[in-house]
């Protein structure tokens, strides 16, 4: 197999389905799902949300980890003799703060996803009900 072929999927909290275009590309890859402690605490994610994400990543074939997103992702890919990083595109700040810091590493391959909605005005992320009360009008 080639260095080209030998991806690793990072899972991200902004894609937990099964229908991720990540692992419906690589379906034969690792994949790696990511419990950030500081991205937990940043976004004051609460324990049911903690708990539905991983009732959601039960579902997944992933492997789910405790600690810093970039730190686990780059061991995982190392164990896995990885020379590139599959991921699904996301609006957050960290997700992009992690590929700049892979990218350090690894390549890192962003695939797209369709929009949820046709949208193109700030949205907060922080709290699903903020976000929801704007996005809802733009859902078809």
């Amino acid at each position: 197999m080639s260095d080209v072929q030998r991806p690793i999927v990072w899972v991200h909290g902004d894609c937990l389905r099964p229908t991720n275009p990540s692992l419906e590309a690589y379906p034969a890859a690792p994949a790696l799902f990511v419990f950030d402690d500081a991205l937990l605490e940043a976004y004051q994610i609460s324990l049911k949300r903690i708990v539905f994400m991983y009732e959601c990543l039960l579902e997944l074939p992933v492997t789910i980890r405790r600690g810093d997103m970039a730190t686990e992702l780059l061991a995982f890919a190392e164990m896995h003799n990885a020379t590139r990083i599959i991921t699904t595109d996301s609006p957050s700040p960290h997700f992009a703060a992690v590929c700049k810091a892979l990218r350090k590493t690894l390549p890192v391959e962003v695939l797209d996803e369709p929009p949820f909605l046709d949208y193109d005005g700030e949205l907060d992320l922080g709290r699903f009900s903020r976000y929801w009360r704007v996005a809802q009008r733009f859902v078809s």
